[in-house]
């Protein structure tokens, strides 16, 4: 298929609409597209007639399409016939990590959770032996939706065809210059990548990220060091396989969004190789002007008139409030019996005006009683690790309705022991559109868990207070309706808190 014989308006597998043509390279055209049964955008990959490596690109989209952690760009079609070859994957709107060094180096810890988010997802992808090979900034997204993406896992590799022997190590040594570039805003490579200069070098070998910026963590420098920069080891052991990047980063805060405010002027538009990547368009922050300063009133005898009369009005005020409050204490002192309650007041338990304390849950699990019996099990820990930065999350789904697959899945929380709840804060993501429920019981099981709270829209910290007493061993965080997430659908929840003023 020749480039001319593809233009916007062309529709690919009856539905698949190419509308705006972002890159062009050696027979390869990315195209912004829309699905027209989903009613989305789409990045589509096409191919000249004499494209080389029709087939291994569209054998490694096919065998990436089975990946399932979010945060990898997900291959929904894949197709190779003589007239028509694409590869039809997410579009993902957000920032490249190239975007976020625009203004200089991040701060360590976020430079830090924005890799390790990207070394667990490739820890995934190659338990199924997807290997990425190529990784660069333009390849680490900050999404829209406040998550990470990992842009061309196993396509872009094959797009270029390169091959190796140790998948593990390269793919190791590539999450270890992308924390350097976080963390020095250079580049540790053999040319310069992108708008990122040349990392300086010192004796023959690159320098490390603490001799480049200052206030890098010495364990964050170690952990480069090991990753990329075999000079400088000095018996450190080496880091060569994303699950070990993954474990190195372990206990590093993960991602949140940042509140700054961000200029005005247009972002451009930039793609991997596979995947399309929108650029959101931020507005600058209105900040209001300082207040005035109320003046002090100038020294003087009219000032001083003032002082008194209102030291006066102090002294009347306190002896008044002396004279009410000796009242109030003989005239319960002069009360021989406590008064009943009367009929219709209600009354004050003591387990109700007990201050409510956190407990913390004993463990979770991800809950999907209708579907598979398991959602992100893995993830759900942390969502109790007293981390803010952490987060469990649902699978991802086509709709805000779960893809009408099922009515609800959320995360199970087992207290321990029977305690009464008098509330659950729990941590969302910022993107509005959740439906929540807070269901209590003792028994694991969703007929036996009580609804005693809903929220609709919710989104960010919230609150769920049941409406009457409610109690049990189990606390489920129901989600019946999940917010947009770059362009699929998830429930998020950062951290999840459980007061309770004693054992019921």
């Amino acid at each position: 298929m020749s480039t001319s014989a593809v233009e916007p308006g062309t529709r690919l597998a009856e539905r698949f609409r190419l509308e705006d043509r972002v890159s062009e390279s050696d027979g390869a055209t990315l195209w912004k597209a829309i699905d027209e049964i989903l009613a989305r955008p789409v990045a589509v990959h096409t191919f000249t007639s004499d494209f080389p490596r029709v087939h291994e690109v569209v054998t490694a989209a096919r065998a990436a399409s089975r990946l399932t952690d979010p945060r990898l760009t997900q291959v929904f079609d894949a197709g190779e016939d003589g007239k028509h070859s694409y590869v039809v994957s997410e579009w993902v709107t957000g920032e490249t990590l190239t975007d976020l060094l625009a203004s200089g180096p991040l701060e360590p810890e976020r430079a830090a959770g924005l890799v390790a988010e990207a070394a667990e997802a490739l820890a995934h992808a190659h338990e199924a032996q997807l290997y990425h090979l190529c990784l660069r900034p333009s390849h680490l997204v900050w999404t829209t939706g406040n998550t990470v993406k990992v842009l061309g896992v196993a396509v872009d590799a094959a797009l270029s065809g390169l091959t190796t022997d140790q998948p593990a190590l390269d793919d190791a040594e590539g999450l270890g210059r992308l924390l350097y570039a976080g963390l020095t805003g250079h580049w540790p490579g053999d040319e310069e990548e992108g708008e990122l200069p040349a990392a300086p070098m010192t004796d023959g070998h690159f320098c490390t990220p603490r001799q480049v910026t200052a206030g890098v963590p010495g364990y964050l420098d170690a952990v480069t060091i090991r990753a990329c920069l075999p000079e400088t080891r000095k018996g450190q052991g080496a880091l060569v396989s994303p699950a070990e990047v993954a474990e190195a980063l372990a206990d590093v805060a993960r991602p949140m969004p940042i509140p700054i405010a961000y200029p005005s002027t247009p972002a451009v538009a930039s793609a991997s190789h596979t995947e399309g990547l929108d650029i959101a368009h931020r507005q600058q922050l209105t900040v209001p002007p300082p207040q005035p300063v109320p003046r002090r009133p100038p020294s003087g005898g009219g000032g001083g008139t003032l002082n008194r009369v209102l030291m006066t009005l102090v002294v009347l005020l306190v002896i008044a409030a002396v004279g009410v409050g000796a009242w109030t204490i003989g005239r319960s002192l002069g009360s021989p019996t406590t008064p009943e309650a009367q009929p219709g007041t209600p009354s004050v338990s003591a387990s109700a005006s007990a201050e409510a304390e956190a407990v913390e849950p004993e463990k979770a699990q991800g809950f999907d009683p209708l579907g598979d019996s398991d959602e992100k099990s893995e993830m759900a820990e942390l969502a109790i690790d007293g981390k803010p930065g952490t987060l469990w999350k649902t699978e991802a789904y086509t709709s805000a309705d779960l893809g009408n697959l099922k009515e609800g899945v959320g995360l199970l929380l087992d207290m321990g022991k029977s305690m009464q709840i008098s509330e659950v804060v729990a941590t969302l993501s910022d993107a509005s559109g959740a439906g929540v429920e807070l269901k209590v019981g003792d028994s694991p099981e969703l007929d036996a868990l009580k609804t005693v709270a809903t929220e609709k829209n919710a989104s960010g910290e919230t609150t769920l207070t049941p409406d009457q007493a409610a109690s049990g061993q189990y606390v489920l965080i129901w989600f019946t309706r999940v917010p947009a997430d770059a362009g699929k659908f998830h429930g998020t929840i950062y951290e999840v808190v459980v007061h309770s003023p004693g054992s019921a």
